[in-house]
């Protein structure tokens, strides 16, 4: 014997109202370039998008771009954006470093200019873009580039003869002056460091590198944290 079972009646709007959500949903386009030449790619539907740029004194050409972005589309949907847009620029993704879980994504690539990070977070119903390259070549012109397998360090102090810098076990005495900034190459690692001023400590803090990066240490009496040139 065969049953038959009643099913649950639904009023014809209602299935008027979930089709339209259906077709919606489905209908959803792929993320495009605003413009497809740009060297930093920004999706059409990108609900903010701001350029920043570092030079080196006397070079024209910054070595290093960034692009920071909110986009109201799913993560997975902007990291499948710039994986297509950045491989049409001849960025290509490397293993090392890499990481996508649920709500974040970091991918490391080489770019035709130098390394690349595309950072992805959620931020309430938006994706953030954080898109970096940077130019090894106008980075070697600057002397930022540190030797292999370590990370550089960039600081200098306005007043010369009167400052020093303790880091890793050892004092750095500060020549001073604006145009004479100076470099120490470390292991990749964590750091403690201090300013010292006519022999007395006015500043303090901590900072972690990784091989092949350049930072810049704020070494007056603010708060200001390092900041990741290359």
């Amino acid at each position: 014997m065969t049953t038959a079972r009643r099913g649950t009646k639904v009023p014809a709007r209602w299935w008027l109202l979930m089709c339209g959500l259906t077709l919606a949903c489905c209908s959803q386009e792929p993320l495009t370039a605003a413009d497809s030449h740009a060297d930093m790619p920004v999706p059409t539907r990108a609900s903010h998008a701001s350029f920043s740029t570092m030079r080196a004194s006397g070079i024209d050409v910054p070595f290093r771009l960034e692009l920071k972005a909110h986009v109201p589309a799913e993560l997975n949907d902007v990291l499948a954006f710039y994986r297509r847009e950045l491989g049409k620029r001849g960025w290509q993704e490397r293993p090392d470093g890499a990481m996508v879980v649920a709500g974040r994504a970091r991918l490391v690539f080489a770019s035709p200019k130098g390394p690349g990070t595309l950072t992805l977070d959620r931020a309430k119903s938006e994706t953030t873009v954080d898109l970096v390259q940077r130019n090894t070549e106008v980075a070697a012109k600057a002397n930022f580039l540190p030797i292999a397998g370590h990370a550089r360090l960039i600081f200098g102090y306005l007043v010369p003869d009167v400052a020093s810098l303790a880091i890793n076990g050892q004092t750095i005495e500060i020549a001073g002056g604006v145009n004479h900034p100076q470099t120490l190459d470390l292991p990749p690692g964590t750091y403690s460091y201090a300013l010292l001023v006519s022999g007395h400590r006015v500043h303090t803090d901590t900072i972690t590198v990784a091989a092949g990066e350049a930072w810049s240490l704020s070494l007056g009496d603010d708060d200001k944290k390092p900041d990741q040139i290359y």
